[in-house]
């Protein structure tokens, strides 16, 4: 039993999970704070997009049997079809920036 708590201690240190999640991710809060919790969808676009792709590629394998992508999440059906890991970073880098500045003009603050 000692040793199973030892092991979680450390996996604990090591991921992280020793603060509450509002303290590892201020966006949230603050979004919350000025009413604002759609913003987060904006925010975090690129990785919004990864999970939905992760989401529908298992969706549709289990009702259809087809695969949407070559792989799940994106940036692997990406490098499978050919595209350089550097294309696909600075691909998703101007896709963040995109969505950062959308959010941001659609801010209101009251």
């Amino acid at each position: 039993m000692w040793r199973r708590l030892g092991m979680i201690i450390l996996a604990v240190g090591f991921m992280g999970g020793g603060a509450p999640v509002t303290a590892q991710n201020p966006d949230g809060v603050v979004a919350v704070i000025i009413k604002q919790e759609i913003l987060l969808v904006f925010v975090g676009g690129v990785f919004v997009l990864e999970a939905l792709s992760v989401i529908l590629q298992v969706g549709s394998y289990r009702m259809r049997g087809k695969r949407i992508f070559k792989m799940a999440p994106l940036h692997h059906h990406f490098e499978l079809s050919g595209w350089s890991e550097s294309k696909i970073i600075v691909r998703f880098w101007i896709a963040a920036l995109v969505f950062a500045l959308f959010s941001l003009t659609t801010l209101k603050l009251r």
